[in-house]
């Protein structure tokens, strides 16, 4: 008995979990359900996810753009300030970094393998 109890209450549940199916239109606010992060983020995240929507990258997050390292393709640092340190790994399979002062004006070179770094202004969002 107690047997064909359980039974009849798992398949009633079973039923009912069919039933009740949640389209994705209707997860939005105002329709109660869950918001979405969109929806419910707020102030600076909300400027980076609707820039990040838009295609731009805000804070540098994405991977940057290769260049070639000579005098006339130097590779490109973005700063908010005049100077930046830049750390180069000169070959491919070299454990030790060298690390140099970058300032503002024309491209410069890395004391070790020579390639050009330039200093380029970025300025924050918000």
């Amino acid at each position: 008995m107690a047997a064909r109890l359980l039974l009849r209450s798992g398949l009633r549940a079973a039923a009912a979990c069919r039933a009740v199916r949640v389209s994705a239109a209707s997860r939005c606010m105002s329709t109660g359900g869950i918001p979405t992060d969109e929806e419910q983020a707020t102030g600076l995240e909300k400027v980076i996810m609707k820039a990040m929507r838009d295609g731009t990258d805000p804070y540098n997050m994405m991977k940057p753009k290769g260049y070639a390292g000579s005098k006339m393709d130097p590779h490109l640092v973005p700063s908010i300030t005049n100077k930046r340190i830049v750390g180069c790994v000169c070959e491919e399979d070299n454990t030790a970094v060298v690390w140099f002062w970058l300032h503002e004006g024309e491209a410069q070179r890395c004391p070790s393998c020579g390639a050009h770094y330039q200093l380029v202004p970025h300025e924050l969002p918000h």
